[in-house]
C-alpha cells in the first residue's frame, strides 16, 4: 500500500503538533516495512530541518518537497478545494493530512489528524486568519475524511458535538511520551 502524509507542519518545530507528527511518522516508518510512506512537504521560506535520518528515507520512504507558500495551499485546498494531492505527489492509496490544509484526493482514502477544536471553543484566543483557515479545512475533513484521528477522548467529544462527526469515523490515538 502506498501511504501519503503531509509534514509540512514540521517546519514548525518545538511545537505540539510538530512532536505528535513527528513521533506517528518517525513510529511508522520504524515499525512498518511492509507499507511505502511518501512525505510531502510545503514551505516558502523554512527548509525542512529535520534529520533525515528520523524517517529512515530508504527503499519504503520517500520525500515530495515543494516550495508552495501555506495561503496558496490554503486558496488551492482549503477555499477552492482544487488540485488533489495525486498531482502532486502520485498515486496512493491513502492520505494522512496534518493541521493546516485539506487537499482533495483523486482516488485515496483520506485520514486527518485532529489536535483540538480551539478556533470554535475559543476564537478570541486565536488570530482571526488561523481561525478562519482552520475553519474551512475542517469543513472539508468532516466531509471528507474516511477516518479522523483524535489525539483525546476530549478532542474526539468535541469532534462529535461542535462538528456532528458521527463517532464511527473517530479514533483516539494518544500522543507518545
Amino acid at each position: 500500500m502506498r501511504i501519503g502524509i503531509d509534514i509540512s507542519q514540521l517546519a514548525y518545530k518545538h511545537t505540539g503538533v510538530a512532536h505528535f507528527l513527528s513521533k506517528l511518522v518517525e513510529s511508522l516508518v520504524k515499525t512498518d516495512g511492509g507499507n511505502e510512506y511518501i512525505l510531502f512537504y510545503s514551505s516558502l521560506r523554512r527548509n525542512f530541518q529535520f534529520p533525515i535520518s528520523n524517517f529512515q528515507l530508504n527503499h519504503n520512504v520517500s520525500m515530495k518537497q515543494f516550495r508552495f507558500p501555506p495561503t496558496v495551499l490554503d486558496l488551492l485546498w482549503n477555499t477552492l478545494h482544487i488540485l488533489p494531492i495525486e498531482s502532486l505527489i502520485g498515486d496512493v492509496d491513502v492520505f494522512i493530512t496534518s493541521d493546516w490544509t485539506e487537499p482533495p484526493v483523486k482516488k485515496a482514502k483520506k485520514m486527518t489528524i485532529l489536535y483540538d477544536l480551539i478556533v470554535y471553543k475559543y476564537p478570541q484566543e486565536t488570530a482571526d486568519k488561523i481561525v478562519h483557515t482552520q475553519k474551512r479545512k475542517l469543513e472539508w475533513a468532516k466531509k471528507e475524511s474516511d477516518m479522523i484521528l483524535c489525539i483525546s477522548e476530549a478532542t474526539k467529544r468535541d469532534a462529535m458535538e461542535i462538528l456532528g462527526i458521527d463517532e464511527k469515523r473517530l479514533r483516539v490515538i494518544y500522543p507518545g511520551i
